[in-house]
């Protein structure tokens, strides 16, 4: 049912919105009367309605109007800071004024052609038509300017009070026109804790196979804002459930490893879906931190691979973290995220299980710093994982498995004021060797500075005489001198 409302007859939530728009009024106002001047619509619409409902709307506003690119660049003439026009070919204009980021789009009735990765763009002619093209009906609300006449033809409203997810349309449709909504689905359940309405899950069931005509880098960025939302949990769930993490990524259902009658072991997918929740709920007040949590999604992923039962009947999974960090590079690459954020990942993968056997007292001040040392940089998200992967049920063991890292974050942070092993480093630098040694820089340089690093992890800091001995007894060794 189609609701137009204006100033004086908007429900409390349409009142809160208009309250929200005051702060962007000035500029959106003034925007709309120029365009009005120029005989066009102009409305706020989109994310920026129902961001604005809930009281968190941004400087990135979204408007639509019956005006043509050319048009919008007329009207935007002498006013805006600066425009852009990168998003042209969709009838999109960008452009800047006192800190907003305005992007405003000519109607659209534009749809996928079922075949192709690309929409075919097909300007409209009116504001109801251009909302049925859109997601979902939260998303298809508008406010018109500067008379702030509010739009909603489709039950967004309603919807949003309820906190749920529907599409205007039917659901076949929306994701005929284009199948990446079902993962904007997933990723909305996920930022906004919205409930998916029970037949757009289905719709997503049975159509998950299209999302094969979406590109790697959309669904990539679609994932990334669905792991980094407030509640990943129930987006990856949803994922699995439907069978679309099977088109992008099949390591999350391939958790589900089946158990044995006899070989009891936790269920991983649980476990690492725990594991996940428990990394951001330990992440700082930064906001999300996707290398943090894709290493607590794919951490385990090298299970199922690994998993063997013994003579005992008990499942082991020997170098699943090897197999794991493996498993995870190809599959970062294959979405073609950026490779060090990739690096990142895999290094944390690589090394989260590092930390166990510490506790039964076996680690050497040595295999102190090699630890920091080979986290580097990722030292405090190593902390973060291997604190996240606790998910025993058993309090004693999780008691034990706490204090132990506690103890191990002492002594690092005992050793490191000692010695900064931050920036650990050989005892005598390249020009000291080569000046000792009569060599030139070359191949023997380098290994004699890593052979001097590994004496420092071992033995920690060196006087000058001892590294000297040291670097003199080594060079005698490999006959350089």
């Amino acid at each position: 049912m189609s609701k137009t409302s204006n100033a004086t007859g908007l429900t409390d939530a349409q009142r809160n919105a208009v309250a929200e728009l005051m702060r962007v009024s000035p500029i959106a106002d003034e925007l709309g009367r120029r365009f009005t001047k120029a005989g066009y619509e102009l409305h706020l619409v989109g994310g920026s309605v129902r961001d604005a409902l809930l009281g968190r709307l941004g400087d990135d506003l979204d408007f639509t109007t019956d005006a043509r690119p050319d048009d919008i660049l007329r009207v935007l003439e002498g006013w805006a800071e600066t425009t852009w026009e990168t998003g042209r070919e969709f009838g999109t204009i960008g452009a800047q004024r006192h800190g907003l980021r305005l992007e405003i789009t000519t109607f659209r009735s534009d749809a996928y052609d079922g075949v192709t990765r690309n929409p075919v763009v097909q300007y409209g002619d009116n504001l109801l038509d251009d909302l049925r093209r859109r997601d979902f009906t939260v998303n298809a609300m508008a406010v018109s300017l500067p008379e702030h006449r509010f739009t909603d033809p489709y039950g967004g409203l309603d919807d949003l009070a309820a906190r749920r997810l529907r599409t205007p349309g039917t659901p076949q449709e929306s994701f005929g026109d284009d199948p990446l909504r079902m993962l904007r689905a997933a990723r909305f359940a996920a930022q906004l804790r919205f409930a998916v309405d029970p037949d757009v899950v289905a719709a997503m069931g049975a159509m998950a196979a299209d999302l094969g005509r979406i590109t790697v880098e959309r669904i990539r960025d679609e994932f990334t804002k669905l792991l980094c939302g407030a509640d990943p949990v129930t987006g990856l769930r949803l994922l699995v459930d439907t069978g679309l993490a099977d088109r992008f990524l099949p390591e999350l259902p391939g958790l589900k490893l089946a158990i044995d009658e006899h070989a009891q072991h936790k269920d991983v997918y649980e476990h690492t879906l725990t594991v996940v929740s428990n990394a951001v709920r330990l992440e700082s007040g930064e906001g999300p931190d996707f290398i943090l949590r894709m290493a607590a999604l794919m951490h385990d992923v090298g299970k199922p691979a690994t998993k063997a039962v013994g003579p005992d009947n008990r499942v082991s999974f020997h170098h699943h973290e090897v197999v794991g960090a493996r498993m995870t590079k190809l599959r970062m690459k294959e979405l073609r995220y950026p490779k060090d954020v990739t690096s990142d990942v895999v290094k944390l993968v690589a090394l989260h299980l590092r930390f166990y056997g510490y506790g039964r007292g076996e680690w050497t001040d040595s295999a102190v710093r090699r630890y920091v040392t080979d986290a580097g940089d990722l030292l405090s998200r190593l902390h973060k994982l291997t604190r996240s992967d606790c998910t025993t049920r058993n309090r004693r063991k999780a008691a034990q498995l706490s204090s132990d890292y506690d103890a191990l974050e002492t002594r690092i942070a005992q050793i490191q004021e000692a010695e900064d092993l931050a920036r650990v480093r050989p005892d005598l630098d390249g020009n000291a060797i080569m000046e000792l040694l009569g060599v030139p820089p070359g191949p023997i340089v380098g290994r004699a500075w890593r052979h001097l690093k590994e004496v420092r992890l071992e033995r920690g800091p060196l006087d000058r005489d001892e590294a000297e001995a040291e670097l003199l007894r080594w060079a005698r060794d490999e006959g350089v001198i």
